[in-house]
């Protein structure tokens, strides 16, 4: 008999521990129930008698669940849905020392997409203040064509960009991408030499935004990342 013939006849058996199961059955239950944070589970003793399984089990799924940030203490209340910090766990692994090149490069084109994303946000919340501080920023770099290349320049105008958003998970994520930015151009500059950069430059892309429409600026934010998206070609 093939080793494919007996696969058809026997089912695999699951990994899953008893926790994995009762973590999953939990989840399953907050949102059938439509959960909100605030409101409070039902005790341990409960769940392990409705769930047939023992306390120790519970408490295991009940902390796993507590770790991802999902369900928290209160005094006198016991267990409550919480309002989960959805990068919490992302931001406490990102580190570019502790992930490999693949994940790396990934992390790194996320990251240029996203730029190139910002235009409609951008283009809806912009002020005059705006502006005039993405002016200061170019003006303190080297010269208007970016030349020599330098992260922080890159750091404190796309920073801004991000700011302008006035979305707080924006603003969040790029700061936690900020070491991986970092760390890719660096690896560039070391194999290379240098960091080549695209022949739109900030200082264009602040004309482009006091004058241009949201699609000028994806062609010019495209035009800007382009030799990082060709590196990683």
């Amino acid at each position: 008999m093939s080793d494919n013939d007996l696969s058809k006849d026997l089912e695999r058996i699951s990994t899953k521990t008893m926790a994995d199961v009762v973590e999953l059955h939990l989840r399953e239950y907050l949102k059938k129930k439509s959960f909100k944070p605030g409101d409070a589970l039902p005790k341990e003793t409960e769940l392990a008698a409705a769930l047939g399984v023992s306390r120790n089990v519970v408490r295991e799924a009940l902390s796993r669940l507590r770790m991802l940030g999902m369900i928290e203490s209160r005094k006198k209340r016991g267990m409550i849905l919480a309002n989960p910090d959805v990068l919490g766990a992302f931001e406490r692994v990102l580190d570019p020392l502790i992930l490999d090149q693949d994940t790396l490069r990934d992390i790194f084109e996320l990251r240029l997409v996203l730029e190139m994303g910002l235009a409609d946000l951008l283009y809806k919340r912009k002020t005059v203040q705006d502006i005039e501080e993405l002016e200061t920023i170019v003006r303190n770099e080297v010269n208007k064509k970016q030349q020599p290349f330098r992260v922080k320049h890159e750091i404190a105008f796309h920073g801004k960009l991000y700011r302008m958003t006035g979305n707080n998970t924006f603003m969040r994520f790029q700061s936690m991408l900020l070491p991986v930015f970092e760390y890719v151009v660096a690896e560039e500059i070391k194999n290379s030499g240098e960091a080549e950069v695209g022949s739109i430059t900030h200082g264009d892309l602040v004309d482009i935004l006091r004058t241009g429409t949201p699609d000028d600026f994806r062609r010019g934010m495209k035009e800007h990342l382009r030799p990082h998206f060709e590196r990683l070609r």
